[in-house]
């Protein structure tokens, strides 16, 4: 048995900044980071664009970002959740600088990009590899604290409550979490981790659909092993469709292109070259992340065509290829000169707005378990998330959830004797699989069914359809589970078809089109 203090599921800059504010504050409290990749592998790791902030209080102030925020989310959002987390930003990012990240300057001075939605210039940012740098700075404070540890390659099965200890009554309404089971890739065993506290961390889940901007690993799991727990979710039908995602024949993850391509200037035109986004919006390329991809898509079905282009051929050349030298070579690379030619482009599934409830705190509906980050739905994104405020949310949170947990720990009142009666994972009776054929179809399928009837633009018959299939896969995958010895990629498959669910059961339960939902029978 491993006993840590805490527990932190995932290594994004959510856990990351989360394990430094308790480490820095608890020396001798243990922490515990687990993570199914490398360690540096996460949702963070893939952030373009940048990280939204004030910086600039001649030009542009909180009320600004906030009336920007409330519009893209529809006003979904929570007021209370959004002034906050843009009133604590400019502090939260003074710490990010102070654990070593660099951003780009001139003269002296931010260089501030801007992204759809966004009224003013505030993104902060380091060439178009933002996340990559934060996760870098993160990482690298984590590895000089003694008191935490991180465990890579190491895959969350499911969360440890109280229903896992024998003789103990479960509670809807009382739900305690005490670690987690957690199998070890490269040992083949799972293990038993009890904590205090316990957070999720894990990001997306992007690929419950065919094409997705998002890293491999982004498969719901926080989602759905807290939803298994009984933990409350909420809001899966607000999903976010990134307009420009470099168009491939490969499924699986697409390149992004940052939409600071059209903040800077890049213009969208169909394949034969025709500008279509004044007829959408007003604020053509630079109007929200959902009215572009719709637009778009809208585009694609009249056309016929697989992709669009994004006309970056009257940019400033110097200025692109330093500003965005990874977009540029990769469309190199894929044989595009950027500025000869159309990059062809793709909406693609890219970000989650709802998740696990929690509070202002990333406190969740279950006892000692914090969420932060993408899995979360924490009221500040509503419908639709503004461009770069996920990694703002991430520091924010994880700042408000360090201090609960401290704050906790040093009350010390844990259930003790729940703790030590945790039982080891059993898996008697269960087989190994003779082929991951049956994984692999089954993930397959799910993927079809969610990105052709559950996609960008739904309707109730097709809504209806992907209930009844999603049901039948949800059977076949259930009695997979059931009988066969755990793998990463059976859990992954698992988890999946609990997102599907929560996706289309809360589809379904919409009377209005908000935000990044859109049913074409609920049109007035």
């Amino acid at each position: 048995m491993i006993k840590a203090d805490v527990l932190v599921i995932g290594s994004g800059i959510s856990g990351l900044s989360y394990a430094i504010k308790i480490s820095e504050r608890m020396p001798e409290a243990k922490i515990i980071i687990v993570t199914k990749a490398d360690e540096d592998e996460s949702n963070t790791k893939y952030a373009q664009g940048g990280l939204a902030v004030v910086t600039d209080f001649d030009k542009d102030n909180f009320q600004k970002h906030i009336d920007d925020t409330m519009r893209a989310g529809d006003g979904e959002n929570n007021l209370e959740v959004v002034r906050m987390v843009i009133e604590e930003g400019p502090d939260r990012f003074r710490e990010l600088v102070d654990w070593g990240t660099q951003f780009d300057k001139k003269d002296g001075h931010l260089m501030l990009g801007r992204e759809g939605g966004h009224t003013e210039n505030r993104i902060v940012h380091h060439k178009d590899i933002t996340g990559a740098e934060i996760e870098r700075a993160l990482l690298a404070t984590v590895n000089r604290s003694p008191n935490i540890e991180i465990m890579a390659h190491h895959y969350v099965i499911d969360l440890i409550t109280q229903h896992h200890v024998p003789g103990k009554v479960f509670d809807l309404e009382k739900i305690d979490c005490y670690g987690a089971y957690i199998l070890d890739e490269k040992n083949k065993k799972i293990k038993k981790i009890t904590a205090k506290i316990t957070l999720v961390a894990t990001g997306g889940a992007g690929h419950v659909y065919k094409n997705t901007t998002n890293p491999i690993i982004a498969t719901g799991d926080g989602i759905a092993f807290v939803h298994r727990a009984r933990g409350k979710i909420s809001n899966m039908q607000y999903y976010q469709f990134h307009p420009t995602a470099l168009f491939s024949k490969r499924d699986g993850m697409l390149f992004l292109i940052s939409e600071a391509v059209r903040g800077d200037g890049a213009k969208l035109r169909t394949k034969d070259g025709k500008k279509f986004m004044q007829k959408y919006d007003e604020r053509e390329e630079l109007a929200s992340r959902d009215i572009v991809a719709r637009a778009i898509d809208n585009e694609l079905k009249i056309s016929g065509d697989d992709y669009v282009g994004l006309d970056c051929r009257e940019m400033d050349q110097e200025k692109f290829i330093e500003h965005f030298p990874n977009i540029y070579q990769k469309c190199m690379d894929e044989g595009i000169d950027p500025f000869t030619q159309l990059i062809p482009v793709v909406p693609a599934c890219h970000y989650l707005m709802g998740g696990i409830d929690v509070d202002m705190d990333g406190q969740s509906s279950i006892k000692n378990l914090f969420a932060v980050g993408e899995c979360t739905n924490s009221g500040l994104h509503g419908a639709n998330r503004l461009a770069s405020n996920s990694l703002l949310e991430g520091l924010v949170f994880g700042h408000n959830a360090a201090l609960k947990t401290v704050e906790l720990l040093e009350i010390n009142d844990f259930n003790f004797d729940d703790l030590k009666a945790v039982p080891e994972w059993n898996e008697e009776g269960m087989k190994m699989m003779d082929e991951m054929v049956m994984v692999s179809y089954l993930r397959r399928q799910l993927q079809e069914m969610m990105s052709d009837l559950v996609s960008i633009v739904r309707t109730n018959d097709r809504l209806a359809l992907a209930k009844k299939k999603q049901h039948e896969i949800f059977d076949a995958v259930n009695e997979l589970y059931n009988y066969s010895i755990m793998s990463p990629q059976l859990s992954e498959l698992r988890n999946l078809t609990n997102i599907s669910y929560l996706i289309i059961k809360h589809s379904l339960m919409m009377t209005e089109n908000k935000g990044a939902f859109y049913n074409k029978d609920l049109v007035k």
